[in-house]
């Protein structure tokens, strides 16, 4: 139980959408970064030689960008999964989402073009290869967690956080909710139900009737919502401390965690004052 819990139609924790571009461009050592260099569009274009993934996409986005880097029909990649003999944990039952690592893949190996299985398959073996090593894994560990639930927090991270630094700080929401028995009330979750990216979220999506609707209900949603990088891994797992239980991105770079709900109110109504094009009410 919790005292003082405000009734959860009142509650936004977050205000952010997220927007994906898709990039080709040289093989690059690390993470990829989502940086226009040619358009898999472009008919006029050379033939790309890889496929950049970028932080945070979702498994539908994913399969779709296979599709136009290997001009292939459209649900070729999502059609290609059960034969692709992917090493997914048990608890994933299938679905890659959350394991389709963010990096940049060449669309040809050793003189053999890429196809939708090896592609996913390529991206799979490499998040294994991130997320299963000691430091994750122990990681997870110290905080009373397997893997897969780790890499399901860093997706409501990725998609909530508004920068790095405040990655931690959203890793640390999640863990005050969880920790208190409170629903998390992300809107990444209700975005991810209803496949749409949007800052606003009305009280109709609240009642949604979804295992992805953290308002109403209990813990983590049953799959990752997006598919995470490092950073956010790395903040899953070594959350900042704090007592925070709401934020909000009231405008670009200003952020602002409290454990107050009376704070959060007021924050909340700076960020809707400020979508209006008016001043908050004093």
């Amino acid at each position: 139980m919790y005292l003082n819990t405000p009734p959860r139609r009142t509650i936004r924790l977050t205000r952010r959408g997220r927007l994906a571009l898709i990039a080709t461009g040289a093989v690059v050592a690390g993470t990829a970064v989502a940086v226009p260099l040619l358009s898999l569009e472009s008919e006029s274009a050379a033939r790309p030689t890889s496929l950049v993934i970028p932080e945070g996409w979702r498994a539908g986005q994913v399969y779709d960008a296979v599709d136009k880097a290997l001009s292939l029909p459209a649900g070729t990649t999502k059609g290609a999964i059960a034969k692709a003999g992917l090493k997914l944990p048990n608890d994933a039952e299938g679905n890659p989402e959350g394991y389709l690592f963010p990096a940049t893949y060449p669309l040809e190996q050793g003189g053999r073009k890429a196809t939708p299985e090896s592609l996913l398959a390529y991206m799979v073996d490499t998040a294994g290869k991130k997320f299963n090593g000691a430091p994750i894994a122990a990681g997870a560990q110290r905080n009373a967690m397997n893997v897969y639930q780790a890499v399901t927090i860093a997706s409501i991270v990725q998609a909530e956080a508004a920068s790095k630094a405040d990655m931690g700080k959203v890793a640390r929401v999640v863990f005050n909710r969880l920790e208190r028995g409170m629903p998390l009330q992300m809107d990444s979750t209700l975005n991810y139900a209803l496949n749409r990216s949007t800052l606003r979220t009305n009280a109709a999506d609240t009642r949604i009737d979804s295992p992805y609707n953290s308002y109403t209900r209990m813990g983590l949603p049953p799959t990752p919502i997006d598919n995470p990088g490092e950073d956010a891994m790395r903040a899953a797992i070594n959350p900042t401390p704090g007592d925070w239980l709401y934020f909000v991105t009231v405008k670009p770079g200003d952020t602002r965690f409290t454990a107050d709900f009376a704070e959060h109110q007021r924050n909340v109504a700076e960020f809707n004052a400020l979508h209006r094009g008016a001043s908050p009410a004093r």
